[in-house]
């Protein structure tokens, strides 16, 4: 059974395809091995992101483990995976339309057995290596940045680099935003940074009872996260960037299954699904 179904998997590598350098290397003899395919790594990308397998034990005669981490790595030298992710969140905003006027933000911890540049002791898991994602989504739960940092960072720090995501969108930002955050975020120093922005606020008070708000769908999207991409939900890759990487691959991946099944009922095309996924 595939990782992704075709519907998803056919649009999303039709666009990566497009971004990839264009490659003309010839060998004077003729006799070097055949480059493997891009897909053919890609598909081993996907699996590797979904089901959170090693790479040595996701490859096979098609392609080996070094081969898909040297790849991998190409591709992010390159920019390939952000250029995916913003793809995705410009063809959503096209034709569903994103809600920059809310935002939502909230931090997550996760496993990181393997240490590494973005892992901490983690306060909740017995002082053990976690990695934090500082996640922003828009009204509608849509991701539009996420920065990382070790188990032992505190939210509040970490929210303006993840506003600072922003600038992603240029022109498309509308003038008012408001930010809706946890009791976490409850401090003058919030308050100060978002004052400086330009940005409201809805921060739940600390000491009183939960108040959700629509606080709820960062919640889903850090869900989404954990338990649609196992990479994501233990985290074993020990390089930022590569990290980076894989949640830009997983966040296309989400905005495309969202764009996909909203468009649906107003929109046909000519590989549409037969059902709404």
């Amino acid at each position: 059974m595939p990782a992704l179904p075709s519907s998803i998997m056919n649009p999303l590598w039709s666009q990566f395809e497009a971004l990839l350098p264009e490659r003309n290397v010839t060998h004077p003899w003729g006799c070097h091995k055949p480059r493997i395919s891009d897909r053919i790594i890609f598909d081993k990308l996907i699996q590797v992101l979904i089901l959170g397998a090693a790479y040595a034990k996701i490859s096979d005669t098609t392609c080996s483990a070094t081969t898909i981490r040297r790849r991998r790595d190409e591709w992010i030298t390159a920019g390939i995976f952000n250029a995916l992710e913003q793809l995705c969140l410009e063809a959503y905003d096209r034709i569903v339309g994103l809600d920059l006027e809310n935002l939502v933000i909230d931090g997550c911890l996760v496993k990181a057995p393997c240490g590494g540049e973005a892992a901490g002791k983690s306060p909740v898991d017995r002082g053990k290596q976690g990695t934090k994602r500082s996640l922003m989504t828009d009204g509608k739960g849509i991701p539009v940045g996420c920065v990382i940092a070790g188990a032992n960072r505190h939210d509040s720090p970490l929210l303006r680099p993840t506003l600072e995501r922003l600038s992603r969108f240029g022109y498309l930002l509308p003038e008012q935003i408001k930010v809706h955050l946890d009791a976490g975020y409850d401090s003058r120093q919030t308050r100060g940074l978002l004052t400086e922005l330009g940005c409201d606020w809805e921060i739940s008070t600390k000491g009183e009872p939960l108040q959700a708000g629509v606080r709820w769908v960062v919640e889903r999207t850090n869900s989404w996260h954990n338990r649609g991409f196992k990479k994501l939900a233990i985290c074993t890759e020990r390089k930022a960037r590569v990290i980076e990487a894989m949640i830009s691959l997983a966040n296309s991946i989400i905005v495309l299954r969202r764009l996909i099944r909203e468009a649906w009922v107003t929109h046909r095309w000519d590989s549409r699904p037969n059902r709404k996924p």
